[in-house]
């Protein structure tokens, strides 16, 4: 029974963490936040960070492992919803990101982010950007091999370059119409992949 309650509070204290952790980096960046900032708005001992995490490195690589899952989450459930090989279902990953930069709490990418601050290739936050990233670049290959084009591969790296464009420029310009944008090129370019050959 008390071990269950030790579980369940340090459960709790590492949700704290990474949600307080997901607020403060999105608005102020990683390098930005201090260790004595994030654990005073978590409301947590420093052990508590060092005993869950490691570091505030390996702190930033558990939150974006869980903002890759959440967004795998809702990307899922967005492509259940379209036919199956469908142009429908590669424009739905852009009407996803069109909602995502339109969300107050978009504060530009959290991956981008996190490669530009962590440049290194070893640095833990570097190296879950780059998983995620990769991650999107095969699930836009797959549904473009599902469409029966035929170089998927170069198709899923044309519109990964629009879906990156419109988070840089979503944020940068604080106008998430660069979303709706690229999903009008993403629609121009898969109508022109699956065009017959002359």
């Amino acid at each position: 029974m008390a071990e269950g309650r030790v579980a369940a509070a340090a459960s709790a204290k590492r949700e704290a963490l990474l949600t307080t952790a997901a607020e403060l980096f999105s608005r102020q960046g990683y390098r930005a936040v201090g260790i004595d900032t994030l654990l005073a708005e978590a409301g947590v001992a420093k052990m508590t960070l060092y005993k869950q995490f490691g570091s505030k490195e390996e702190l930033i690589a558990a939150v974006l492992e869980r903002i890759a899952g959440e967004i795998s989450s809702g990307l899922s459930a967005r492509l259940a919803a379209t036919p199956a090989g469908s142009p429908e279902r590669i424009l739905a990953v852009f009407d996803w990101l069109a909602d995502w930069v339109r969300s107050p709490t978009f504060h530009g990418c959290l991956f981008i982010k996190a490669a530009g601050e962590y440049p290194e290739a070893g640095d833990r936050p570097r190296q879950a950007a780059e998983a995620f990233k990769a991650g999107c670049r095969e699930l836009l290959e797959g549904l473009c091999s599902d469409l029966g084009v035929s170089e998927p591969a170069h198709l899923a790296r044309q519109l990964h370059l629009l879906m990156e464009g419109a988070l840089v420029l979503a944020f940068l310009e604080r106008d998430p119409r660069a979303a709706s944008d690229a999903r009008d090129a993403a629609a121009v370019l898969i109508a022109a992949a699956q065009a017959p050959s002359p």
